[in-house]
């Protein structure tokens, strides 16, 4: 049975070359905004990533995405972004960009539990 919360996602993608658009799901972005909710969690199989691209930084690469998941909690350290509402949080973190990492275009679906369901996602798209 579906549950009875709109929520909206995006699936954080590790590009290492961006002009070959190759990818890797490392992790997702879930926002709720009936439970004011809004999570990211991500998943790094370091020998996944250098089998992937073996000259890349995984160091920087997990700098990034701690980054990108204090945004999502709004903490003291996430800068000026980090002080945004939800929503606008939500949307800077899933704006298209060039870099290497990159987010797929927002989805949506009905959860009862959004934690729960960011869970799932990361289990289902990157692990």
């Amino acid at each position: 049975m579906q549950g009875k919360n709109l929520f909206e996602y995006a699936v954080i993608r590790l590009v290492p070359k961006v002009e070959r658009e190759e990818f890797l799901n490392v992790g997702v972005i879930l926002y709720c905004a009936s439970k004011q909710f809004l999570g990211c969690e991500f998943s790094i199989n370091k020998d996944r990533i250098s089998s992937f691209a073996p000259d890349l930084d995984i160091q920087e690469v997990i700098h990034n995405l701690i980054s990108f998941k204090a945004i999502s909690m709004g903490t003291i350290d996430s800068g000026p972004i980090g002080k945004l509402d939800l929503p606008s949080r939500f949307r800077w973190l899933t704006a298209t960009r060039s870099t290497i990492i990159q987010v797929s275009k927002v989805h949506s679906g009905f959860c009862d539990d959004p934690s729960k369901n960011l869970e799932k996602l990361v289990k289902d798209l990157v692990d």
